[in-house]
């Protein structure tokens, strides 16, 4: 019995650890700057880890840019989506043809490359800065499914209401 008592807290460590893990193609140690950061700083040269939502996809002859809005990674290398927590934009490419209708926009993408240059493109009226990555990985993960969420009263009204003083009949 006192075996099972100290097997079950490491099977769930375990099983949480297993949550966690990172596909195959995005283990790894990586720079841990933003494309903001590389912005300010010349990172020319710097492996990253970036990801975020697709913006535009533009083929090219021969390869495949990609236009990102960049957030957070979870742990795993996903895409968190916080609409405060966005890190700037940066472009990708790889050798390739990339079809626009899969990497629609808003889908979430996490690259692997090395920043090897920056491209000043328009945003509406304003010049961005862009630090581009030349993608040794291109990761697009399943769609999230959205799930609704009814919140249920365990105790429903009249039975049982703390909040207006009401009490069953012999409560004292």
């Amino acid at each position: 019995m006192n075996a099972f008592r100290l097997a079950l807290p490491a099977l769930a460590m375990l099983l949480l650890a297993a949550c966690a893990t990172q596909p195959g193609p995005l283990r790894g140690d990586y720079a841990p700057i933003t494309p903001a950061d590389a912005i300010d700083h010349d990172a020319t040269g710097t492996m990253v880890r970036w990801g975020g939502r697709v913006v535009r996809v533009e083929p090219k002859q021969g390869r495949t840019c990609f236009e990102i809005i960049s957030t957070r990674l979870y742990a795993n290398g996903r895409p968190r989506w916080a609409r405060d927590e966005v890190g700037g934009r940066f472009l990708a490419c790889r050798a390739g043809f990339y079809d626009p209708a899969v990497f629609e926009k808003n889908r979430e993408v996490t690259f692997i490359g090395s920043i090897d240059g920056y491209e000043t493109r328009k945003i509406g009226e304003y010049d961005y800065r862009f630090p581009r990555v030349e993608a040794s990985v291109i990761y697009l993960w399943p769609r999230r499914d959205r799930v609704d969420v009814m919140v249920v009263d365990p105790y429903p009204y009249p039975y049982y209401y703390p909040f207006r003083g009401w009490r069953p009949s012999g409560y004292l």
